[in-house]
C-alpha cells in the first residue's frame, strides 16, 4: 500500500447494527457454528452489510447458500426495513427454489423476526434459525461470498 500510495479510509460515524431489542418471536439457534454443509439448499444465511457512500450510507441485505457459498438474492436500501431483506429473500427464491426443511439462518434482527418475513419462509417450508445475541462468531460463515451468475 505504502508503494502504491493507497491509505485506508477510517469511518468516522458508527452504524447501529440490527435492532434485536423487539417483541417479535425469536427462534433457536440450529446452526450453532456448524458452517460445513455437504449438499446444496440445506442451509441458507441471510446478513445485512452497511455501505458507505458519497451519498450516505447504503444497506445491502444477502441470502448465501452456505454450501456453494454463492448469493442467491441481495437487495439494497437508503433504510434498514423489512422490505429490505424481504426482496433479497424473495429474489433468492426466485434463482434457486429451496427444498422443505432447508434451514433458514441469520441474526435477531428485527427485519428477520418480522411476520411478514417469517410468512415467506414457512410458505416455502423453511426452518428458522437465529444467532445467539451478542455472538458475532454465529455469523462468521459470511465472510467469503462469490455472486451467483
Amino acid at each position: 500500500m505504502k508503494v502504491e500510495g493507497i491509505r485506508s479510509k477510517t469511518v468516522e460515524k458508527y452504524k447501529a447494527p440490527t435492532n434485536s431489542k423487539h417483541s417479535l418471536p425469536i427462534y433457536p439457534n440450529l446452526l450453532n457454528q456448524k458452517f460445513q454443509v455437504d449438499t446444496p439448499r440445506k442451509v441458507w444465511v441471510g446478513d445485512i452489510t452497511y455501505i458507505r457512500t458519497n451519498e450516505g450510507w447504503l444497506y445491502l441485505a444477502t441470502i448465501m447458500d452456505l454450501y456453494s457459498r454463492r448469493i442467491l438474492g441481495w437487495h439494497m436500501s437508503h433504510r434498514m426495513t423489512k422490505e429490505l431483506v424481504i426482496v433479497a429473500l424473495k429474489r433468492a427464491i426466485g434463482r434457486q427454489k429451496p427444498t422443505e426443511g432447508l434451514i433458514h439462518h441469520s441474526d435477531r434482527g428485527s427485519q428477520y423476526a418480522a411476520h411478514e418475513y417469517q410468512r415467506i419462509l414457512r410458505k416455502h417450508n423453511m426452518i428458522t434459525s437465529m444467532s445467539r445475541k451478542g455472538n458475532c462468531y454465529d455469523k462468521a460463515s459470511k465472510r467469503s461470498a462469490l455472486v451467483s451468475n
